[in-house]
């Protein structure tokens, strides 16, 4: 296939410049007019709208796709008008088939070119008509296509409360690209998914065999989607068969069980803590455990559907102080952490860590991962060896803090593999907060590190 530059004179050999098929450039006009003929025979009417508004109820949306989306679009230069007015009847078909509204799903769109830009957010149209309208005023940017510099965007801009970013609905960007992306996506679409997006990639016209030179970064969807099993990406060989994606993209956004990366480190867990309250903690130091624990909860979005919290104390005995199911929003698991009571005796560490697994872990959900965090001053009075081991076998990640007197030796046992990564030891309790950075950063580098087939 010949290929015509988009590059300037001198430049054909640019990396940021694509270069456009021949057959791209004289496609037929008549067979776009069949498929992307936007309706835009009814003016607009203000006053008319508003009537219409009070005449007719508005749809509160699709309950069954409660999603937040967001569109980010390709309008460099290399598309041109015609493939522009395909790509808005396309947006305009989806929020259509979509059934916006506030208790179904909200969408938005980002434009891309040479630098991204925001065309509506989440909350400026609550409904499909809305969009429409929005979608038809839209024009091309131009540029190159930076799509690693648009995802950067949405990640940190996009998915906001202001922008009207709803707590328990799916945050999913739907990325579309003429051929492939002037820079590279796989940082940026890392940082996505830890950020709890889940990245679909459509790709248009992919680069043909002598047009491979061009692309820096090869295999970009798959190092930009939230999972490389297929599910997340659609290769579309002409901007005239565009529209066959609608109907199984709209399956796919709308299946929020098979939206995986909606799970992120801070959202995902049963978080179990078993606190020391034998005699040589102290009243005061018991304080600064409880600030300890708080202040690690606090990182945590803590809902009865995001990650739960539970607590144990120890001495010789064992005592649930909260289980998982007891309080279900940060401020009052907070508040049930300010209410712990010290305790006073001895240090059973091992019959603590069994205690934990019957009384906490077994009402744990299966779809949580299960964390498991003590804090000790003191060698154990028993074996740690069996019930650490019995934690791990039952798929518990085990973080073991030590203070003052406690034994780094039994510290690693009680940790998970590798016990680096696990196991904590600070000389005073005083230093306990100086740590909880490290903890939340371990955590989530095992969450990310999990395989994404």
């Amino acid at each position: 296939m010949g290929t015509v530059s988009s590059c300037p004179p001198g430049l054909a050999f640019c990396h940021l410049c694509k270069p456009q098929s021949t057959q791209r450039q004289n496609s037929s006009g008549a067979a776009f007019q069949k498929i992307a003929v936007a309706d835009v025979s009814q003016g607009f009417d203000p006053k008319g709208e508003l009537s219409t508004q009070s005449l007719e109820p508005v749809s509160q949306g699709e309950p069954s796709c409660k999603i937040d989306l967001s569109f980010v679009v390709d309008g460099s230069s290399s598309i041109g008008k015609r493939r522009f007015r395909i790509l808005k009847q396309f947006l305009v078909d989806v929020a259509q088939a979509l059934d916006i509204g506030p208790a179904g799903p909200l969408m938005g769109v980002v434009q891309y070119g040479d630098s991204p830009a925001t065309q509506f957010n989440l909350k400026t149209h609550m409904n499909s008509r809305d969009v429409k309208a929005a979608i038809e005023k839209m024009t091309p940017r131009g540029g190159v296509s930076n799509v690693g510099r648009a995802l950067s965007f949405v990640t940190k801009n996009f998915f906001t409360k202001a922008n009207g970013n709803r707590h328990g609905a799916p945050n999913v960007a739907v990325v579309i690209v003429d051929g492939w992306p002037t820079d590279k996506v796989e940082e940026a679409s890392r940082l996505a998914r830890e950020s709890g997006i889940n990245v679909f990639f459509i790709t248009i016209e992919g680069a043909i065999e002598n047009e491979k030179q061009y692309v820096i970064e090869p295999n970009f969807a798959n190092k930009a989607v939230c999972r490389t099993n297929g599910f997340y990406a659609l290769r579309v060989q002409s901007w005239f068969s565009l529209h066959k994606s609608l109907q199984p993209l709209m399956k796919r956004v709308c299946d929020s069980e098979r939206l995986a990366c909606s799970k992120t480190c801070f959202n995902s867990a049963d978080v179990g803590f078993v606190v020391d309250g034998s005699s040589s903690v102290g009243t005061g130091n018991f304080r600064t455990v409880l600030e300890f624990v708080a202040n690690l909860s606090k990182a945590f979005d803590i809902s009865d559907t995001d990650t739960r919290v539970g607590a144990v104390q120890y001495t010789y005995e064992q005592r649930l102080e909260f289980g998982f199911d007891q309080y279900s929003s940060k401020p009052d698991v907070l508040n049930a952490i300010k209410r712990v009571g010290y305790w006073s005796g001895g240090t059973s560490t091992g019959a603590a860590i069994h205690y934990a697994l019957e009384q906490l872990f077994k009402k744990s959900k299966p779809s949580k991962r299960k964390l498991l965090i003590l804090v000790t001053d003191g060698r154990s009075y028993d074996d740690v060896r069996i019930p650490a081991m019995t934690a791990h076998q039952k798929g518990v990640i085990t973080y073991a803090i030590g203070v003052s007197w406690a034994a780094k030796d039994e510290l690693e046992i009680i940790a998970t593999h590798p016990a680096s990564d696990h196991s904590f030891f600070v000389d005073e309790f005083d230093n306990l907060y100086k740590i909880v950075p490290k903890i939340i950063q371990n955590i989530c580098a095992e969450f990310n590190s999990q395989p994404r087939n």
